[in-house]
């Protein structure tokens, strides 16, 4: 089912307005009026996902200043009923796709004891400081990677940007080659940053399991006076 007319969903988009004014100028650039329209004309004409409500719901659920940590995906999900704006994550309902199994089954390592939670909703983690950003916030149906290119990856270097030079002592985990290249906006002279193999299938065993990224993430913040997530 195509979401219907763009127009219609775009007034209920919602972003937190600390990240409104950090992105401010981003809104003004010629190349986001291109990815509007682009993202407008696809919404009307294709089946694209997230629902446009959730396009911007990682800045939503977790204002500039309450960020502790960000993980960098590369786009949503493609399927049915499974982006919701949330990088890895998916709805309650869902079924959790496997990069997210093994995301939880690092977390169950790292900490020695298995998940409280084992759903796929990560809107927990948002609350508490967990920005879960992908590098491009839509896509089309079943065809993976289709609106990269567009303008979104130069809108989630900004946000990236933003969060370097105006934060201190963050955590920025990035798990792929993709990400990685996202993290050269980054100061690592004033941040963390974790690395790491993707936690898909296909590589999870080549340096994301035991990685410890959760349990480094939270002595850093503890490190410097902030409250450790709780990833279980």
């Amino acid at each position: 089912m195509r979401a219907g007319n763009f127009s219609s969903f775009i007034m209920e988009v919602r972003i937190d307005p600390s990240w409104k004014k950090r992105l401010a100028d981003e809104f003004e650039q010629p190349y986001f009026s291109e990815l509007a329209a682009f993202v407008r004309r696809e919404y009307e004409n294709e089946t694209v996902y997230p629902p446009p409500k959730r396009l911007f719901r990682a800045f939503d659920l977790c204002p500039f200043e309450k960020v502790k940590v960000c993980i960098l995906g590369q786009d949503p999900y493609h399927g049915e009923r499974q982006a919701n704006g949330l990088a890895f994550a998916v709805d309650e309902a869902q079924t959790v796709p496997p990069s997210l199994q093994n995301i939880f089954k690092e977390i169950a390592r790292d900490f020695g004891k298995p998940l409280v939670h084992t759903d796929g909703d990560l809107s927990r983690w948002a609350k508490q400081g967990v920005l879960l950003l992908n590098a491009t916030l839509t896509v089309r149906a079943r065809m993976a990677g289709s609106h990269q290119g567009k303008g979104w990856e130069e809108f989630t270097d900004a946000a990236i940007r933003a969060l370097s030079d105006g934060r201190e002592h963050l955590v920025f985990m990035l798990w792929g080659n993709y990400a990685r290249q996202k993290g050269a906006h980054i100061d690592r002279s004033r941040h963390l940053v974790l690395e790491a193999a993707h936690p898909s299938p296909f590589s999870a065993a080549s340096g994301f399991f035991g990685c410890k990224h959760f349990s480094r993430a939270n002595e850093y913040l503890i490190a410097h006076g902030e409250a450790p997530i709780d990833w279980l």
